[in-house]
């Protein structure tokens, strides 16, 4: 074992921040025959402990020191069910509401920014989180082309805050989606008097139509024998001109399972996707417009959770416990050094109906018109119907018509009903002559 973590460099009770110091000798085999199981359980016992948490966690994944335990029986056993079974049935999925975010709403009030966001926010140079959660909401909001009088579905809202940020300062009318009873209660009180509605339902339950669909954090809660389903949904609540924003936590490759510490401790029956994975369950449902990762801004936002939680902690010790403070911020500090190491990502996915077009070098026109109080990177350009694009091509193709015949050329003839080239000819003239004009 001592060999093991010296890949890393990382040592057994030595004298730096991210050195491991053991305080039970049964640490070792614990670890050895349970993998990442028994050494999250273990720090849970208090069996050793580290001031760095989150940097020894980093330099362990970096050095890939996980994989030498990936064939241990709750590994194995995590694979073995993954593949009998849909853990992630519209039954089995409500588990994780009950046991994580049913924690109770003051809990993750204490934790989190005043927006509600426990999601990867968007920092830029001197944001607190406050501010860096405000310009990914904003972000969001943009990156779907918001604008008033759209109706919104947000697959898994959480406590309501990107609905009623939508609904405030984009004029939407948003319909929020929540598996777990806490934040379905907070919701609906905190956006009382908005146009949003707060529904207690699976995404395979969703009814009615939508101009747009969103959902950040809550693929994670899919599973990967249901993903072409979640796809399916979304696409079947949007209309034509749709667009579904699709943002979560993604690995470096394709898994079926995660790893057993955080399915026993914290998330149950989760399962972190690749975007390999997302993107081939949306072939020939939707297409990907555009794809950005953000996933460095999770490091700090981790980091922030658990200074929040650090502070707060006094107030709920007595109702949970030190042992679940010791896994709380196990489950905080290891993230953060995940995303540190580049192991997980956080995957912004854009995806649009097959009639709708996305017009490359236009700002967009939106953005003028919208209340955002941060700057927010990377604005997106407009929407253009088919039709639209079809007559742009008909006027670009008679101006370079006319071009080639004030030139002496016939280079192609022009199909008035559907703006293709039919044929083409003069090629050599057309290029010396171009050569010689430009």
């Amino acid at each position: 074992m001592t060999n093991l973590l010296a890949l890393a460099d990382i040592r057994i009770n030595g004298a730096r921040p991210w050195d491991i110091q053991v305080h039970d000798r049964r640490f070792f085999s614990r670890v050895l025959a349970s993998g990442t199981l028994g050494f999250g359980e273990s720090y849970m016992d208090g069996w050793w402990d580290c001031d760095a948490l989150d940097e020894m966690c980093c330099r362990a994944i970096r050095a890939g020191l996980e994989k030498r335990f990936a064939f241990r029986l709750p590994n194995v056993w995590a694979l073995f069910t993954a593949l009998l079974a849909n853990q992630q049935t519209a039954r089995r999925s409500r588990k994780v509401g009950r046991v994580h975010y049913d924690l109770s709403n003051d809990f993750f009030e204490a934790m989190l920014d005043p927006n509600m966001q426990y999601s990867c926010a968007l920092f830029a140079e001197g944001d607190d989180l406050a501010s860096a959660q405000l310009r990914k909401l904003d972000w969001i909001c943009q990156r779907l082309r918001l604008r008033p009088g759209l109706r919104l579905l947000d697959i898994g809202c959480g406590w309501g805050g990107l609905a009623r940020h939508a609904a405030r300062h984009f004029g939407c009318q948003v319909v929020g989606i929540t598996i777990s009873r806490e934040q379905f209660d907070y919701a609906q009180r905190w956006c009382r008097g908005l146009d949003v509605e707060i529904q207690l339902r699976d995404y395979r339950e969703v009814t009615g139509q939508f101009d747009r669909a969103v959902s950040v954090g809550m693929v994670e809660h899919v599973g990967y024998k249901n993903y072409r389903a979640y796809m399916q949904a979304a696409a079947h609540s949007l209309g034509e001109d749709g667009l579904f924003l699709c943002q979560g936590i993604c690995g470096n490759v394709s898994r079926v399972h995660t790893d057993p510490w955080i399915t026993r401790y914290i998330f149950p029956n989760s399962m972190v996707p690749s975007a390999a994975q997302l993107t081939r369950a949306a072939e020939g449902v939707f297409i990907v417009e555009d794809v950005k990762n953000i996933g460095p801004n999770y490091d700090p936002t981790l980091l922030a959770w658990e200074e929040n939680f650090s502070r707060a902690w006094p107030r709920f010790a007595d109702r949970y416990g030190e042992r679940f403070r010791r896994m709380w911020r196990f489950y905080l500090l290891s993230s953060a050094g995940a995303f540190r190491a580049r192991s997980l990502q956080v995957f912004s996915i854009l995806f649009s109906k097959e009639d709708t077009a996305i017009e490359s070098d236009v700002r967009d026109r939106t953005q003028a018109a919208c209340s955002s109080r941060t700057p927010v990177p990377e604005p997106s350009p407009p929407l253009l119907s088919s039709r639209e694009i079809s007559k742009r091509l008909l006027s670009m193709a008679a101006v370079v018509g006319e071009k080639f015949r004030s030139l002496g050329t016939t280079p192609f003839l022009l199909s008035s009903s559907t703006g293709s080239l039919l044929s083409s000819a003069s090629c050599p003239s057309y290029c010396s002559a171009w050569q010689i004009n430009h």
